[in-house]
């Protein structure tokens, strides 16, 4: 990076950023029927897209296949040219966007006295670069050690992204866009060891020198992290993300740019590459994602492979038909084929699933085995049996050989939801299991971000010790409230908006008066958490978007990817799926 990259006249702009030490940097200066994907190649690739609204009437009604007739919502027709209105109905009876950036709706509606505050706390957390917002810093609180909560994560920005998406400010995500697009081209070395060129950062800050009087950006690739992980969902967020921009805003042209087609292709590089591994699904290190800490999630986690789906269906979508975008187009196509199979066979729990693996012989060999990972049924953890509904399923933690990590974790379900990963009976399946275990799952502050908690023996060998993550609290069964926006969005796409009020209501109850926490303690998330910090921005963040949603569903198209009706059903009918 060049003198004149870095040096800039900050007289106007000095005062939006805390004055940082040198002592303070972090790291040095320096990203049954298989469904056939490959038919997504034979479709036009042009993107069709309202400016005015993410998501129309057609697109909704298709979402909607899988909205079961046991729920009164369901009654609704959805092959009606009315559906959009009346779910529109269902989900926001009081209609459209109520201009959340002001305390009062534009159409007479009083939001809740909460929707103010929050909008006012959101934008107390921008992060200014060069006098431009690029970002949200993770956290406000003075009470505690900075540590890193004073940086802009990838991952903590998205739902502050989509918040200001959906209320008509788009500048601060295309700025957030370019800036990490430019970090990820940096030389990343840990230890003299050179990390893949498409890493993306886990976060990064803005270091003002005064003396200077210059700003400088300084990302984290996993050198500072806790345990030295190098992120593995950033680059999927940045898709993701990306590909939200540009359906929420209409404007093409930024992910046309040379340089965003390019941050694509070596994100796809690193996953894509070919290696030892029979799987479609990402070998990961613990504390690769949102669980950042150890946590026995070494393997195939949940939540990499659902946001590694998503990332390629975006993809797909973003990357130019020129030689080197169909190359990867055509990697993407046979990848899906494979996962999709993969996930929908192997990840997927209900009753009957949970029956044959009850029953599964061990030690078979050849194509003709059923128990393909060599599974002990032994091993099922007694918990399992009582919280599986009659009705219900979800895709479980891990699928490894010789193991299988039943728990439940929030953000990969619903990500398997919304990017279709979920065929509809699964999606629905998996709200029927939210329904059915909402003391376990949503109790007293909305959400598990995994059920159960490890105690004892297993939390001592599993988190090695780890005095952060005790039972039920932070990762190890904590409740966080960023998740009540991936909870709505899912609600949303499958036709249960009642689901996400419900979550709404109650921690409308207590998320303002407890300062914003980060997350909650206790089985049922009634304590705010042991090292929970206060003016957490994507808890936040995370409630003003679940508040727009639920006000305006086509607001789902920005995150939610429709089902390809080329598609094949993948499994037979889930149990839970009745008519």
């Amino acid at each position: 990076m060049s003198t004149a990259d870095v040096d800039v006249d900050v007289n106007q702009n000095q005062n939006q950023n805390k004055n940082v030490k040198a002592e303070d940097i972090l790291c040095p200066l320096a990203e049954y029927e298989e469904c056939d994907f490959s038919k997504l190649l034979e479709k036009p690739r042009l993107l069709n897209i309202d400016r005015q609204r993410s998501l129309d009437e057609r697109s909704l009604s298709e979402l909607s296949i899988g909205i079961s007739p046991r729920h009164a919502t369901r009654a609704i027709d959805p092959n009606s040219s009315r559906f959009f209105e009346q779910l529109d109905y269902i989900c926001s009876p009081v209609g459209r966007r109520s201009g959340f950036s002001t305390p009062r709706s534009q159409i007479g509606f009083d939001p809740h006295p909460m929707v103010a505050e929050a909008w006012e706390a959101l934008r107390r957390s921008l992060v200014y670069f060069r006098g431009q917002p690029v970002g949200t810093i993770a956290a406000l609180d003075n009470t505690e050690e900075n540590l890193n909560y004073d940086q802009v994560f990838v991952r903590d920005f998205v739902p502050s992204a989509l918040a200001f998406l959906m209320n008509g400010e788009p500048e601060i995500v295309k700025n957030f866009i370019l800036k990490t697009l430019r970090l990820q081209s940096w030389e990343k070395k840990i230890d003299r060891f050179q990390l893949g060129e498409g890493v993306m950062p886990a976060s990064f800050k803005v270091l003002h020198d005064p003396v200077r009087n210059n700003e400088t950006l300084i990302a984290d690739f996993g050198e500072s992290a806790i345990g030295r992980v190098a992120p593995v969902d950033s680059g999927f967020w940045w898709i993701i993300l990306l590909r939200a921009y540009t359906k929420s805003t209409g404007d093409t042209s930024l992910a046309e740019l040379p340089e965003c087609q390019k941050g694509m292709r070596l994100i796809l590089s690193l996953c894509l590459s070919e290696g030892f591994d029979t799987f479609p699904t990402l070998l990961c290190a613990d504390g690769c994602c949102m669980i950042d800490r150890r946590m026995g999630v070494y393997g195939y986690p949940i939540e990499i492979q659902a946001l590694f789906f998503m990332a390629l269906r975006c993809a797909l979508l973003l990357l130019k038909q020129d030689d080197e975008g169909k190359e990867f187009i055509e990697r993407i196509a046979k990848r899906l084929h494979a996962l999709s199979y993969h996930m929908r066979s192997y990840f997927w729990l209900d009753l009957k699933q949970l029956n044959d693996i009850y029953r599964f012989k061990t030690e078979e060999y050849s194509h003709t085995a059923v128990n393909k990972f060599n599974v002990m049924p032994d091993s099922l953890p007694e918990w399992v049996f009582d919280f599986m509904p009659v009705y219900g399923g979800y895709f479980i933690g891990n699928v490894s050989p010789a193991r299988m990590d039943f728990r439940w974790f929030c953000l990969g379900n619903c990500i398997a939801i919304l990017s279709s990963l979920a065929t509809p009976e699964q999606s629905t399946a998996i709200m029927d299991l939210i329904e059915s275990r909402w003391e376990e799952l949503v109790g007293e502050m909305p959400l598990k971000v995994c059920y159960p908690a490890m105690e004892t023996h297993e939390w001592r060998i599993i988190t090695g010790c780890d005095p952060k993550n005790t039972r039920w609290s932070y990762h190890n069964g904590g409740s966080w409230p960023v998740l009540l926006w991936l909870l709505t969005a899912a609600c949303v796409k499958t036709g249960r908006p009642q689901i996400a009020r419900r979550a709404i209501e109650i921690a409308e109850a207590r998320l303002l008066k407890d300062h914003w926490p980060e997350y909650y303690d206790g089985k049922l998330g009634r304590y705010i958490g042991k090292q929970s910090r206060k003016a957490q921005t994507w808890s936040i963040a995370g409630y003003l978007v679940a508040k727009m949603m639920l006000e305006d569903p086509s607001h789902l198209g920005m995150i939610a990817i429709e089902e390809d009706k080329q598609m094949k059903p993948i499994l037979r009918r889930s149990n839970s799926w009745t008519l």
